[in-house]
């Protein structure tokens, strides 16, 4: 039993690496499995993903199944996917080696019979009511007499002929025709970039902005109208500040513009109706109108001719209106003169009366009394004033008292400040002290430093540094030129010389030159050597 399982046994069973076996499974299942249709609801999808593809799951009661939708097959399908939608895929399983799953790529996609489109209506039917896009509140009012009546349908079918036609019939104005696809992939885009266009346009522009919209189309099946249930056309038509008309199918077709649209006309010949009033209707209403208006200015000016005529009658004469105020008049005249004698008797009398009043005994009652009272008056403001006087006196003895108690408290606390700086001047000297000690040790080392690091104990030692004229160290041979002038630095003075050529060593042959006389020695300088700072 163990040689059986021993794995240097010989064997026929072919083996396979990991990748060869993913790729035979999936060679063989996207041959057997190259064009397939399923159905099933689509579930876990949430729009396409930044590169254009869509991806999510259809299943059924017992299984799921992943989907993808690549970017190219995507922007062809005729409906869109939603979540929780019944639908027929039709393409081919492919796997995934990469983790062992398989999957189908759909290429083409329809709802799953008539029932499915309905319900996917009334789901959105529901989540648009939701979102208030058919809120009656939100519809506006056709226009009585719209100028410009912008038309979105088929430019080649007979509705367009039907629509101007009728218009034309009833009242005939200018009108704007933005020609799109009714059917197929593509076209509820159309429609709605179209609704989106026309509220585009500005008043007074090139293009004349339409004071109405229409959107029509002919009758046909619930998949010939599905582009009218599309939500893009949905939102297009509830947010157009246009007034719009919804004139798609005939009188028993419904799609969901229709409740977004601010009117719904049963066919496209109605909608014309609605958007147009008759001319002749109103020319006749006009002429009726201005004959009843002059009717009736006629009769108004006959009734107010006669009120004016009976108001003239009802006036009294000028003499009339005058005898009253005439009369006046001539008494107040007569009155006149009696008038002013009385009132000069009467001005007269009273002063007389006031003149009687000033006599001189009575004027010098008066200057007697108003003297005692004056003498009153000053004898009461010199009480008052002595009375201040004492109180300012009492208060001055009572400063005066604080402030012969205050040299003695001034001098306490001078003593007591006294005693505090001469201990502050103390601590103060010990500081200084204690600073300047501090200082000078720290000098004093970095003397030490500073003469071992010293280029001068090297030159104490025999060494010599050579400048050139503007005080520069020379450190090479080639530097110095010839004829040069340079200095000598030892370490008790500097020396200054002329550089010559290379001399070759003397023969001991030659007659021995005479020896000059020494030359004098320089005096040393009494400033620090160059190069050497100075510590202070």
């Amino acid at each position: 039993m163990s040689n059986f399982f021993d794995s240097d046994s010989p064997t026929n069973v072919t083996e396979f690496s990991v990748s060869e076996l993913s790729g035979s499974i999936k060679r063989t299942i996207e041959t057997a499995f190259d064009h397939v249709r399923v159905r099933g609801e689509i579930s876990g999808y949430r729009g396409p993903h930044s590169s254009g593809h869509a991806y999510f799951s259809l299943k059924d009661d017992k299984a799921r199944i992943d989907a993808v939708v690549w970017k190219g097959s995507f922007s062809k399908l005729k409906y869109r996917p939603e979540e929780g939608m019944e639908v027929i895929a039709t393409g081919r399983i492919t796997t995934f080696p990469g983790s062992s799953k398989y999957q189908i790529v759909i290429e083409q996609m329809e709802p799953a019979g008539a029932g499915a489109l309905m319900a996917l209506i009334e789901e959105r039917k529901r989540r648009f009511t939701a979102e208030g896009l058919f809120d009656p509140a939100a519809k506006q009012l056709l226009p009585f007499l719209p100028k410009v009546i912008g038309v979105v349908t088929s430019p080649t079918g007979a509705v367009i002929r039907d629509i101007l036609h009728r218009i034309s019939d009833r009242f005939p104005v200018h009108v704007l025709v933005w020609p799109v696809k009714v059917q197929g992939e593509g076209s509820g885009d159309e429609v709605a970039n179209a609704i989106r266009g026309f509220n585009a346009f500005s008043p007074g522009g090139v293009m004349p902005r339409p004071d109405v919209l229409i959107v029509a189309r002919g009758g046909g099946s619930l998949e010939d109208l599905w582009s009218f249930n599309d939500e893009a056309v949905v939102r297009a038509a509830a947010a157009s500040d246009i007034p719009l008309i919804s004139a798609v199918g005939h009188e028993t077709d419904w799609t969901l513009i229709d409740y977004a649209a601010d009117v719904r006309a049963p066919t496209p010949t109605g909608a014309a109706e609605m958007a147009v009033p008759v001319k002749a209707d109103l020319e006749a209403q006009v002429a009726t109108l201005s004959a009843r208006l002059s009717g009736a200015m006629n009769r108004q000016m006959d009734n107010r001719r006669q009120n004016l005529r009976a108001l003239v009658r009802a006036l009294p004469s000028l003499d009339q209106l005058l005898a009253l105020p005439r009369r006046r008049f001539d008494e107040a005249a007569a009155g006149l003169g009696r008038s002013l004698e009385l009132n000069t008797m009467n001005k007269r009398r009273t002063f007389e009366r006031a003149a009687a009043k000033l006599s001189p005994d009575m004027l010098a009652r008066r200057l007697v009394e108003r003297r005692q009272r004056l003498v009153e008056r000053t004898a009461l403001a010199e009480r008052i004033i002595e009375r201040l006087l004492d109180r300012n006196k009492a208060r001055l003895d009572r400063f005066d008292a604080t402030l012969t108690a205050v040299p003695a408290r001034l001098k306490a606390m001078t003593e007591r400040s006294k005693d505090r700086l001469e201990s502050l001047g103390r601590r103060a000297d010990s500081a200084v002290v204690t600073d300047l000690r501090r200082a000078r040790q720290a000098l004093v080392a970095q003397d030490r430093v500073l003469q071992s690091l010293s280029y001068t104990n090297v030159l104490a030692r025999g060494y010599a540094v050579i400048r050139d004229a503007d005080n520069r160290p020379l450190t090479r041979a080639g530097a110095v030129t010839y004829g040069q002038g340079i200095e000598l630095q030892f370490a008790d003075g500097r020396v200054k010389a002329v550089a010559g050529e290379d001399v070759p060593p003397p023969d001991p042959s030659a007659v021995p030159p005479t020896r000059a006389a020494p030359a004098q020695k320089p005096q040393r300088k009494s400033e620090p050597p160059a190069g050497q700072g100075s510590l202070f």
